[in-house]
């Protein structure tokens, strides 16, 4: 048995200091103030131990992308998020040639079963971003792989992925969507609402049908528009309105600048609110040029990454201890919230019953990180896989 002493534990509603957190093979096992025997001993140094982050919207990292397509590009992607605290990880495509998706998934089945192994953190499954988008909201997805939802296409894809499929995000206006969000459901995936125009009228007849979750709230999404003089709402609106609906945040404090930070945790119960990188390529790269997906160029500048005429962004560059530090120290948010919003609520949206929280019986996916979300250990499933 390990045991963590001197450590600001942080739980789902309060930090804990003066206990002591034990784990064996794999899980934790009691977390008590009583001074147990241990095999093992970590002193934390005053620092804080956190759950794993889990991320469940991310294109790749380190150099390598999910579109990449390759089982190499996955583990490479998914070990450079390790470094930052993100012991679970949904590897996310965008929208492609439908070739190009069946690849990305067939690279993603082949270092499934590495899943917590040989320094990768948790592959919980995929999240395919697209392609059934609307052309208007497309931002940087790419416009010659975007329209409806087809059922010969997705069936296929279903049988493919056999069970390994977590979330996918569509355009709920569109023909065929709610055919499409009901296949979803049926399959066990989580339908998220991305990449569309759509007003609370289309939102509602998805949601209703299991459409739970809105793709990077703001990014590529509707707000009020106006029909005759008439003010309609959007999807935007929506993740406001409907207290069960999840809403994905970017928080790196460029997508979502902090005081719309601060205002969207003033209006949203932060219990619904999951961070996410979406990250790219770039991530924990050198700024300057760089590739989104399968082919399409960007920039990388200012600790984003833009499209080259930069009139919008092409994903993020962010790891999740920046996510956790602009909402702990811009939108100056408790830091046991922010770390919620970045492990037990991604947790509980895609219905994982063991991750997301320091709890007897969870995985042991342990983070040891200072003041400023700098990682000094991390732990997945028990083992340990990084020290600063």
């Amino acid at each position: 048995m390990t045991k963590i002493i001197n450590g600001k534990i942080i739980k789902e509603k309060e930090i804990s200091e003066g206990e002591i957190l034990y784990f064996e093979n794999g899980k934790i096992v009691d977390i008590t103030a009583e001074d147990k025997q241990a095999d093992e001993v970590i002193d934390a140094e005053g620092n804080y131990v956190s759950p794993g982050f889990i991320d469940t919207h991310v294109h790749g990292g380190g150099g390598a992308d999910v579109m990449d397509g390759t089982p190499d590009a996955i583990r490479k992607m998914a070990r450079t998020h390790l470094e930052h605290g993100t012991t679970a990880i949904c590897p996310t495509t965008a929208a492609c040639g439908h070739k190009d998706l069946l690849r990305a998934i067939k690279a993603f089945k082949e270092v499934y079963s590495e899943s917590g192994k040989n320094g990768l953190p948790h592959l919980l499954g995929m999240h395919l971003e697209g392609p059934n988008f609307a052309p208007s909201q497309a931002g940087a997805q790419d416009p010659d792989n975007i329209y409806p939802p087809r059922p010969e296409e997705y069936n296929e894809i279903f049988e493919l992925a056999d069970g390994l499929i977590v979330k996918w995000s569509f355009a709920p206006e569109l023909e065929g969507a709610v055919e499409f969000c009901d296949a979803l459901v049926e399959h066990g995936i989580l339908p998220c609402i991305g990449h569309t125009d759509a007003t609370y009228d289309d939102v509602i007849k998805v949601f209703e049908h299991g459409a739970t979750c809105l793709t990077h709230f703001y990014s590529a999404m509707s707000g009020i528009t106006r029909k005759l003089g008439y003010r309609v709402a959007g999807v935007i609106e929506s993740g406001y309105i409907l207290d069960d609906m999840w809403i994905e945040v970017i928080g790196d404090g460029a997508h979502i600048p902090p005081l719309l930070l601060k205002m969207i945790c003033k209006l949203k119960s932060t219990d619904k609110i999951m961070l996410i990188t979406d990250a790219m390529r770039g991530a924990t790269m050198p700024e300057g040029p760089s590739i989104l997906g399968v082919n399409t160029k960007c920039i990388i500048e200012d600790g984003i990454a833009k499209m080259p005429d930069r009139t919008c962004f092409a994903g993020s560059v962010a790891t999740t201890d920046r996510l956790v530090r602009t909402l702990y120290k811009q939108a100056e948010l408790p830091l046991y919230t922010v770390v919620s919003m970045m492990s037990a609520n991604p947790a509980k949206a895609i219905k994982l019953s063991n991750k997301g929280k320091l709890m007897v019986g969870y995985d042991a996916d342990i983070l040891i990180f200072d003041d400023n979300i700098n990682m000094k250990k991390v732990f997945v499933s028990g083992t340990e896989v990084f020290c600063s």
